[in-house]
């Protein structure tokens, strides 16, 4: 996948090859905000403007900007699936979180 990051933001970015632009979408917040450009370079100055423009109009309107996720998770699962996800970290030489996030990542697509 194709990222860029500006302030704690990130976007996604592709290709339309029938219209010949780049288009991205901040990632992790549920408010729609996207933009396009002819190139990369510009496309990285819409993405800067477009973060701006959504933190700028947020406060105009007195809402809090949504934040990207955190990466902190906290959920309860049995424990038996816990002690199997245990050994099968153990047994892959990693960390349960480090198992757990590449477990999730691969489950995420």
């Amino acid at each position: 996948m194709n990222v860029m990051h500006y302030k704690d933001y990130t976007a996604r970015i592709e290709y339309d090859d029938e219209d010949e632009i780049f288009f991205g979408k901040i990632a992790d917040i549920s408010d729609g905000v996207g933009f396009h450009a002819d190139t990369v370079a510009d496309l990285k100055v819409a993405f800067h403007e477009a973060v701006d423009d959504y933190i700028e109009t947020c406060t105009k309107i007195g809402k809090q900007p949504q934040k990207p996720y955190s990466g902190k998770m906290m959920f309860r699962v049995k424990p038996e699936i816990h002690r199997r996800a245990a050994l099968a970290a153990e047994r892959a030489g990693k960390s349960l979180n480090q198992w757990a996030e590449e477990a999730l990542d691969k489950a995420a697509g």
